[in-house]
């Protein structure tokens, strides 16, 4: 198994970003966003997806959250798809079932190298804490955008929608590991066409 690890500066009139991934860490986090709630989502991806994953981001967030939230998730996004070099000997498909309490979330994911996202979470709070609800759903579009992959979020039941979001994000962080993972019988890359 190579080095799958990449780093990422981003600068915008909007944000600025420094970022870092290992697809092969352990799990630890060292996320400031200046939004509380979208360092706690990041923090369960990289527990969860047994990612390391470093972030800074200087955010116009006297606007709103939008800029912040979007372009986090396209740097993780491009962060994901560099450490995936070719995609040799990758899984690539996966799904994970999150329950949290009484919400259950279901993500699948397909490294295809073709950029798709369905997202359902079903939130009805405007906010969760600095994070537009919107924003939260645009965050795997984003994701999915910069990453080459095909995703599918949805929150299948839950009334309090911080479980509900959290149940996905925690869902995603369970697929991005098992899809990202190396296979143990490797065959090259997972496709019929020879290249993702």
């Amino acid at each position: 198994m190579g080095d799958r690890r990449a780093r990422l500066t981003r600068e915008t009139r909007e944000t600025g970003i420094e970022a870092s991934i290992d697809l092969d860490g352990t799990g630890i986090a060292k996320i400031e966003t200046g939004i509380g709630f979208l360092d706690h989502m990041l923090g369960a991806i990289a527990l969860h997806g047994r990612v390391d994953l470093e972030l800074a981001c200087e955010g116009d967030l006297d606007v709103d959250d939008h800029h912040t939230v979007e372009d986090i998730a396209l740097v993780v996004g491009q962060l994901v798809d560099r450490a995936l070099g070719d995609r040799v000997d990758i899984v690539r498909f996966a799904h994970a079932y999150v329950p949290l309490d009484e919400a259950l979330a279901r993500v699948d994911v397909d490294f295809s190298g073709r950029p798709s996202a369905v997202v359902d979470l079903g939130l009805k709070r405007e906010m969760l804490g600095g994070v537009a609800c919107e924003n939260l759903t645009h965050w795997f579009v984003s994701f999915a955008a910069a990453a080459r992959c095909a995703l599918h979020v949805d929150v299948l039941r839950g009334e309090n929608d911080h479980h509900r979001a959290e149940a996905a994000f925690k869902a995603f962080a369970l697929a991005l590991r098992s899809a990202v993972a190396i296979d143990p019988r490797p065959a090259g890359v997972p496709s019929t066409k020879g290249v993702l």
